[in-house]
């Protein structure tokens, strides 16, 4: 069975470039697309082959790294890179502390794009230089990782601001668990309440609105 590579890009241009820079230096790989989370979701849920899924940074249905954490509680342990334009050392900190397997610049050469999505692929990881992530940071992304993939989907939720009726809504539960839910995030982030919550991991969740 062929394994495949998911593309969730917004931008036409940057998925026929991707595609074709895979195509020619990659053929053993199958190209997939999607222009938003809702449908890179779907597409995530039918292929059971999955070797790598490349999203970009911003889309129509995401802010900041929400998108990451709906497509990492559907994928699992497939390794997720993020691909932008926004290659600022804040973001690319941002993303390694959350856990994403790669950072690939949009403006890379095509023929190092494939290359990294090929190391990628083999359980590679891939990151440009960048400052040392700061201590703060460093640790609340520890944190996070103790959160499950729901827990996390639930704290990018209330970072957007969404109240538990709405959580539950979206992400089919009820409003008890989403409370459940809470509880434990704020056990886990050692904090004490919703706010609290919001300003610790604001910087990680949505590095483009941080000074």
């Amino acid at each position: 069975m062929r394994r495949r590579v998911l593309i969730a890009d917004d931008h036409p241009m940057v998925r026929d470039a991707v595609r074709m820079a895979i195509m020619s230096q990659l053929p053993h790989l199958v190209v997939e697309e999607a222009t938003e989370i809702e449908s890179a979701e779907r597409i995530a849920q039918t292929r059971q082959d999955i070797a790598l899924l490349l999203l970009d940074y911003q889309l129509p249905d995401a802010e900041g790294f929400s998108g990451f954490f709906r497509l990492q509680h559907v994928l699992g342990n497939v390794p997720i890179a993020i691909i932008s334009a926004f290659d600022e050392p804040k973001i690319i900190n941002a993303a390694k502390a959350v856990g994403a397997a790669g950072f690939i610049s949009k403006s890379q050469p095509l023929d190092q794009i494939a290359m990294a999505i090929g190391t990628l692929v083999t359980g590679g990881v891939v990151f440009p230089a960048a400052p040392a992530i700061p201590d703060a940071l460093r640790d609340m992304g520890a944190r996070m990782e103790t959160l499950s993939s729901a827990q996390k989907r639930v704290l990018a939720a209330l970072v957007r601001g969404d109240l538990n009726k709405q959580i539950a809504a979206d992400l089919e539960l009820t409003e008890a668990t989403i409370k459940a839910h809470l509880t434990a995030i704020f056990r886990k982030l050692g904090v004490s309440n919703r706010l609290q919550a919001i300003l610790s991991v604001k910087p990680l969740l949505d590095p483009e609105g941080e000074p």
